[in-house]
């Protein structure tokens, strides 16, 4: 079994680009087939799952479309109700001890990863290691928008988001070949892309809704660690992003070509060759998120655009750089909520934990959009209570 783990992990790395890291550990609970029948006995053997097929699979073996599944829901939830009992994220583990036990050695990279574990540990006590796959950045990230939330963005509170799949296709087209990770069921069979993504933005916003009204942090905790369970209901919520991330660079877009203003970074998303236009940006990006390719940098600052929130990331490997600390975007440090994570590589994303780390507004403070004059919206003592911002 840890034969074949570690021709998972290898083939994950290189549809990352990159080398298998040989740091990497599996995470707790069985991740094939055989381990689920050791654990739970006969009970799975009508399934209809091959011995050969890991239920932890790869980016790479993840099917390029929409899966019929064959199996009712209802009967996983029932006979194997352990194999989604485990969250996307780890538990806690002390920084300082992580550091030590992952970048041993004296080599010039262990020494500076080591000593941006050191500066990242005067701000945070715990990390906590995300699920490995190529969703990690948009994972980490919505992780620490819900488990953070005290307010639903401004967004979210005025836009029809259900509507934008639909819109988006009949105005351009572009959501019909949508591609869908296996776990994520189409309804009944009936339901076409458009419809699926509808869904996934009513659970974006049914979930976002439920943790702001969560009494505390730690029920907030405890309701992401229901959803992150890898399972179709945090899968469809990260395609929810991809499509909340599709919308705003099509608006994006159009006001470029209309002469508008727009941030820098979309000058930077439309130069690409393989980025000229929202269109392109899909086929040739957006819809490898999660199956062979993670975010790109540029892609990181829409992200925040797209949720109204400042991506605060410690990216360890510039450690003594002025980029150490880089914030997607930059320009709304002020009057954004803002989330942190931690990036030993740009690829691979954890979460910083134990101090206070996630949307560092009072409650009463919401993300105003720009075209809206501040004077007309923000109170005095939410002037003052910005000062609390990612510093």
């Amino acid at each position: 079994m840890k034969r074949k783990r570690r021709r998972k992990n290898a083939a994950v790395m290189e549809a990352m680009g990159g080398e298998e890291d040989p740091k990497e550990e599996a995470h707790q609970g069985p991740s094939t087939l055989a381990d689920v029948r050791e654990e739970y006995g006969p009970a799975v053997e009508d399934l209809g799952v091959s011995e050969e097929e890991d239920l932890y699979r790869g980016a790479d073996e993840l099917p390029q479309g929409p899966v019929k599944h064959a199996v009712p829901e209802t009967l996983f939830e029932i006979t194997l109700p352990k194999v989604e009992d485990r969250c996307s994220l780890e538990p806690m583990v002390d920084i300082l001890s992580y550091s030590e036990n992952e970048w041993k050695g004296n080599t010039t990279k262990s020494t500076l990863i080591r000593k941006g574990y050191t500066k990242l540990s005067q701000r945070f006590e715990s990390l906590r290691r995300v699920r490995g796959d190529n969703y990690c950045a948009l994972r980490a990230t919505l992780f620490q928008v819900l488990s953070t939330s005290t307010q639903p963005p401004f967004w979210l509170q005025v836009e029809h988001i259900s509507t934008w799949a639909e819109e988006l296709e009949a105005r351009e087209g572009l959501i019909g070949q949508w591609m869908f990770p296996s776990e994520c069921r189409q309804g009944n069979g009936s339901e076409d892309a458009v419809q699926q993504l509808k869904r996934y933005m009513e659970l974006l916003e049914n979930r976002w809704q439920a943790a702001v009204g969560c009494s505390s942090m730690e029920e907030r905790q405890r309701l992401c660690e229901r959803v992150f369970q890898g399972g179709e209901e945090e899968l469809g919520l990260l395609e929810a992003l991809k499509l909340l991330m599709l919308v705003r660079a099509s608006e994006f877009h159009t006001t470029m070509q209309e002469g508008g203003d727009v941030p820098v970074f979309c000058w930077l998303l439309y130069a690409r060759d393989s980025s000229d236009c929202p269109r392109t940006f899909l086929s040739n990006h957006l819809s490898r998120l999660g199956f062979s390719g993670g975010l790109e940098q540029v892609e990181m600052f829409l992200l925040g655009y797209a949720l109204q929130c400042t991506i605060q990331v410690y990216r360890l490997y510039m450690t003594d750089t002025e980029e150490f600390v880089t914030y997607y975007p930059d320009d709304h440090k002020e009057d954004w909520p803002c989330v942190c994570l931690v990036t030993e590589d740009d690829r691979h994303y954890n979460v910083p934990v134990g101090q206070p780390n996630g949307l560092q507004v009072p409650e009463d403070v919401i993300a105003i959009p720009e075209d809206v004059p501040p004077d007309c919206l923000e109170s005095k003592s939410q002037k003052t209570s910005r000062q609390a911002d990612c510093h």
